[in-house]
């Protein structure tokens, strides 16, 4: 038992340690994350995040450090998705009936 324990306290935080992306604030449509992880992951997070919550995706704002700030954005606003500059919004998947 002790093994299992000790092996897992080893495997997380070896995990922590590669990079951490959490999101500091979310007020409204607005989302403060910090991440250490590269640009194109923290943009991939935005967009998940701002997605799990009924958003079309994030539009990226502003860099500070390790802090992005992002604007989800809704279909009907019409307003472009901005990606941090070097990285990619991955297109939406449609499924199509046969």
């Amino acid at each position: 038992m002790k093994k299992i324990l000790l092996l897992t306290v080893i495997s997380s935080s070896l995990l922590s340690g590669c990079y951490s992306t959490r999101v500091n604030m979310s007020m409204g449509n607005m989302r403060l994350i910090s991440s250490s992880a590269a640009p194109q992951d923290v943009m991939d997070f935005a967009t998940e995040t701002c997605k799990d919550d009924f958003y079309q995706g994030a539009s990226f704002l502003s860099k500070a450090g390790k802090e992005y700030r992002f604007k989800c954005v809704r279909a009907e606003e019409n307003e472009v998705l901005q990606p941090i500059p070097g990285t990619t919004i991955v297109p939406a998947t449609v499924a199509t009936a046969n």
